[in-house]
């Protein structure tokens, strides 16, 4: 390796090792300083010209989330999160019912819009009603949590990795959830067996209190919610006949903007600005590693251990992309091992493995999502969630989800 290339390697070493920092609490920056340091060292240091670095970044993913955050932020100033939530709380009928309409609501809301966003909007609204109910928090914090990021792997869509994936395999985006779709129901189901199963004990003693979502139901504006959700079927009408899945998005947040005639500050306001600079930075300190062409090698000291088959590659690759989100993060690994598929017997069919594995890793503990800190850091204020409160159920989930998600991926795809 030449100086430039060991300079890379040294960049993206202390990234990572300040991502991981911040999880640990040990260094002040959190993830998008970090990456912000690591694409300023990467140009700094000679690694990359201003020029590459613009190159690196993926703005298709970044307008693709910006549109879809966009139009969930109008959702929220609709009240529609506070009045689902609420209206899951009053017609839930029993405790494990409830966890179903948790669980259900924010997969399928994941799907449609992105899961770190539904996280983020929806949790406060969760606990409210939660505690209203006078009902144990860790079942549905867990439900929203692992509902989210299953249901997001329905979609091309549902999150930040599958959108990186719909970029770079060009797969359609029907084609793609109708390979993705039955594996999230079969996640969902899976899902809902563990919770109940793990929280029998408390969910058998839980009594929902009646009547008290109903002393504050939340207004709703049903003329900007009708809008919404038609401009979201047409944003996914879009996507269904081949177009361009950023501009679309994008297209119909414009489009919201025009018709909602709301103060568009605070719309903007509630877009998680954070996360597309985490993005734009991370891709060009990935690109910077890739560079030095250390990937490439990897995947082929690699290469027997995947094996020749597609049954075999889908299996190895399935244990490696739990393991690999789990240590460097979900998007990043991706950006990685995205370059190794082509080399693979059914490229698309791997494209399809990784975006169900890099997802449903991120049940495995507390730290493999976003949207995992999200709930978690959201509800701090009335129940402590530790490492292995989360792990206990989120490790049985992540093993059991993803064995038989590729098991109905090999069958169908």
């Amino acid at each position: 390796m030449d100086c430039r290339e060991l300079i890379a390697i040294a960049v993206f070493a202390v990234t990572y090792a300040l991502i991981s920092g911040r999880r640990l609490k040990v260094l002040p920056l959190n993830r998008p300083a970090a990456t912000l340091l690591g694409a300023v060292m990467m140009v700094t240091f000679g690694v990359m010209t201003p020029e590459q670095a613009y190159r690196a970044v993926d703005y298709d993913t970044l307008v693709l989330l910006l549109g879809m955050m966009l139009i969930a932020a109008y959702l929220h100033l609709a009240g529609f999160f506070g009045w689902a939530a609420d209206w899951i709380l009053k017609h839930a009928g029993t405790p494990h019912r409830l966890l179903l309409y948790v669980m259900l609501a924010s997969g399928v809301l994941s799907a449609l819009l992105v899961n770190d966003t539904v996280c983020l909007l929806m949790t406060p609204l969760i606990v409210a009603v939660i505690v209203r109910g006078r009902l144990p928090l860790l079942p549905y914090l867990m439900a929203l949590a692992t509902g989210a990021n299953i249901g997001s792997v329905a979609t091309l869509v549902g999150n930040p990795q599958n959108m990186i994936i719909g970029h770079l395999s060009h797969i359609p985006f029907v084609r793609f959830s109708a390979s993705l779709v039955p594996v999230a129901v079969v996640g969902m189901l899976i899902n809902y067996v563990v919770l109940r199963v793990g929280f029998r004990k408390k969910l058998v003693k839980a009594v929902i209190e009646p009547g008290r979502s109903e002393d504050t139901a939340p207004a709703v504006d049903r003329t900007l919610v009708v809008l919404v959700v038609v401009v979201l079927a047409l944003v996914f009408g879009g996507f269904i006949a081949g177009f361009d899945l950023a501009w679309t998005a994008l297209a119909g947040a414009a489009l919201l903007m025009v018709l909602a005639r709301r103060d568009t500050h605070e719309v903007l306001k509630l877009v998680d600005w954070h996360l597309l600079v985490f993005f734009a930075a991370l891709f060009v300190v990935v690109e910077g590693l890739s560079g030095t062409g250390l990937p490439e090698q990897i995947y082929e000291r690699l290469r027997p251990v995947f094996g020749t088959s597609a049954g075999a590659q889908a299996w190895n690759l399935s244990w490696f992309s739990v393991a690999g989100s789990n240590v460097f993060s979900n998007v990043p690994f991706v950006l990685v091992a995205g370059k190794w598929i082509a080399n693979f017997t059914r490229p698309e069919l791997m494209w399809k493995v990784l975006a169900l594995t890099t997802t449903f890793a991120g049940n495995l503990t507390i730290l493999g999502s976003v949207a995992n800190i999200i709930v978690v850091e959201s509800a701090r204020g009335y129940v402590e969630v530790g490492f292995w409160d989360y792990a206990k159920y989120g490790v049985p989930i992540t093993l059991a989800s993803t064995a038989a998600g590729v098991l109905v991926l090999l069958m169908i795809a």
